[in-house]
């Protein structure tokens, strides 16, 4: 029986107020430097659905940044800084005639383990992680071939899709991790890496943590998130504070989660969608939720769903938290020291020749020179590529320059203020 830690046991903390819900109108557009390739989820693209992207910073005089960016049943797509692809490295087959293949959902990176760099990405269709390492820019498949299922034990209880799904590298003085979630669920997953023979990376579980599924509201009365029948209140978009060994999770229906990396402590809330506390119930014909009055115990700057998470590191202790607001197309950022108080807004709008992004997924920010991004990189998924393809599902990846974000703000710019090799 694999470690958990029960909910129910956990004291769960809302911290500090939120504010009231507000119109994600007015808030400033930053305009994206570039663009990648589309990607096109039909036969002819490949089924490539743009999902989550990393970016690899290399070690100093070898080599040149990349973005690696999931794309579901395509794989990984390597770009350059010039939004160039460089590499695409297909997801996994599947093990059967009537299993699930590899469907590849979120990547991270995690610096220096046994010497060498990793992308670690979760396959959502197979349940595991996919390890890859990254030299000079390329990546090479290194995942044991015995590597295990992360939270289920046979291949049928896979094949009913609730697997890993959400994904955050974290490296302390113990070991390097990758926290997972699952989908459909509220677990959490602490998995550590292991070196394997042949220079293979295997893993291991090491415990879970179920945030919660439903919720008392102020007035005494009990929510929970309108989702499909057997549903509960997933996770996606993760992420883990390096200096400060915290994890933040967005549950998509419910907020933002702050809690300590190794899954030990108790959870706090820190932000909640404006959805939050909206009675609605299921209807099987249309498969859709119809939405009651609005109690007002919401936020006032997430729509469902709460995507991407990422971290502009400054020196101190001080930086952004970001999250992708999904379902008004905008990008909330919070202090990352403190208790994460909002400081603003913004778009990622269009600008000649490049379109804005919306219904994004996955994003992901560095605070280190690149070249052409001297003061920061920021790279979010595009869900609705322009110009539109008729009949074709068109996605790609924008590339933001922070300083852009941070004038839009009156954020700070600190390029020198940490290294995320450690």
């Amino acid at each position: 029986m694999r470690p958990r830690l029960a909910a129910a046991a956990l004291t769960f903390a809302l911290a500090g107020a939120i504010c009231a819900p507000a119109s994600a109108y007015g808030l400033p557009s930053v305009p994206p430097h570039l663009e990648t390739p589309p990607l096109f989820d039909d036969e002819a693209g490949g089924n490539a659905n743009g999902d989550d992207p990393a970016v690899w910073v290399p070690p100093a005089g070898q080599g040149k940044a990349v973005v690696i960016a999931t794309a579901k049943d395509a794989g990984l797509f390597v770009y350059d800084l010039a939004g160039r692809e460089l590499q695409h490295v297909p997801a996994s087959p599947a093990p059967g005639p009537d299993h699930e293949r590899g469907r590849f959902n979120n990547v991270d990176v995690a610096y220096g383990f046994g010497g060498r760099d990793l992308a670690l990405v979760s396959d959502r269709g197979g349940d595991r992680l996919r390890i890859y390492a990254i030299t000079r820019g390329r990546l090479t498949d290194v995942t044991d071939p015995a590597a295990p299922f992360i939270f289920n034990s046979t291949q049928e209880e896979v094949d009913e899709a609730a697997t890993a799904y959400g994904l955050a590298a974290w490296k302390d003085a113990t070991g390097t991790y990758a926290l997972v979630s699952r989908r459909h669920r509220t677990s959490l997953g602490l998995v550590r890496l292991e070196p394997r023979p042949g220079g293979t990376v295997g893993y291991r579980l090491v415990r879970t943590l179920d945030l919660p599924a439903s919720f008392t509201l102020p007035d005494g009365s009990a929510w929970a998130p309108c989702l499909e029948p057997g549903e509960a209140p997933q996770v996606e978009g993760m992420v883990v504070d390096q200096q400060a060994d915290v994890l933040y999770a967005g549950q998509e229906d419910v907020g933002i989660w702050r809690v300590r990396a190794d899954l030990t402590g108790a959870p706090v809330l820190v932000d909640r969608v404006r959805e939050y506390g909206v009675p609605a119930t299921y209807d099987p014909e249309t498969e859709e939720c119809a939405p009651g009055a609005d109690p007002g115990y919401g936020g006032g700057h997430l729509s469902t769903d709460v995507e991407g998470l990422t971290i502009y590191y400054r020196r101190g202790g001080q930086g952004y938290l970001l999250a992708s607001s999904q379902g008004d197309d905008t990008f909330a950022v919070y202090r990352r020291e403190g208790s994460n108080a909002y400081v603003g807004g913004f778009r990622v709008g269009p600008r000649p020749g490049v379109d804005g992004a919306e219904i994004s997924d996955g994003a992901a920010v560095v605070n280190v020179p690149l070249d052409g991004f001297p003061n920061g990189l920021f790279v979010t998924h595009d869900g609705v590529n322009t110009p539109a393809v008729p009949d074709r599902e068109n996605t790609d990846f924008k590339y933001v320059r922070w300083d852009g974000i941070a004038a839009a703000l009156g954020l700070a710019v600190d390029a020198r203020g940490f290294d995320p090799r450690g």
